[in-house]
């Protein structure tokens, strides 16, 4: 399985490339890298700016199509993957959970997409994904629709239960991002 780092946001509301924010003396990219090394035996960052990637020692893609947001990303990693299943990640997600991460891998078997469902629905950028979703995937690119769930209609998907979530996660911020400088005032205070 390829692990794949989506990082190739706009930063509008941040102001700067979130991914190089340090979260507890460690960049965010350094970490989402250091993480999914851990896991996988290929890393890749799918980004429109790669020469700021360059010293972290990952394959680094851009968009195959620009303009189509993380969708399009998903879509890059898929394609370039040289496994048939890729976990991809956001790269502002600063509590990642390895365990749960191999959880997941471990779930993947036969399914097309497996991903945590929350309440309020599932984490499309902390997912498995197959190959098989490419067709889907430029399907509705195509059409100009960019929602990423949009694809997983007609797709074999685990969702995984916020009960066995909270094993793996009993604070709640596996799924946490910085979005915003707020979010990483957030951080600073300890409220996640």
């Amino acid at each position: 399985m390829t692990g794949v780092i989506l990082s190739g946001g706009m930063n509008t509301r941040m102001g700067s490339n979130k991914s190089f924010i340090e979260v507890e003396g460690e960049r965010l990219i350094d970490r989402t890298v250091r993480i999914l090394k851990g896991i996988f035996t290929e890393v890749m960052i799918v980004t429109n700016s790669p020469l700021e990637y360059l010293d972290l020692g990952v394959q680094i893609v851009t968009d195959i199509f620009k303009g189509k947001g993380s969708l399009g990303g998903i879509y890059t990693g898929l394609f370039h993957a040289s496994s048939d299943l890729s976990f991809v990640t956001a790269c502002d997600m600063p509590y990642l959970n390895s365990s749960f991460i191999e959880y997941m891998v471990k779930m993947a078997g036969k399914y097309d997409i497996v991903t945590p469902a929350m309440t309020e629905g599932p984490q499309p950028l902390h997912a498995v994904y197959s190959r098989r979703c490419l067709p889907n995937i430029k399907n509705l690119m195509d059409q100009n629709k960019l929602k990423i769930t949009g694809f997983y209609k007609g797709m074999d998907v685990l969702s995984i239960s916020p009960e066995t979530i909270r094993l793996f996660d009993p604070e709640g911020r596996m799924f946490f991002n910085v979005n915003s400088p707020d979010d990483l005032k957030r951080i600073i205070r300890k409220e996640f």
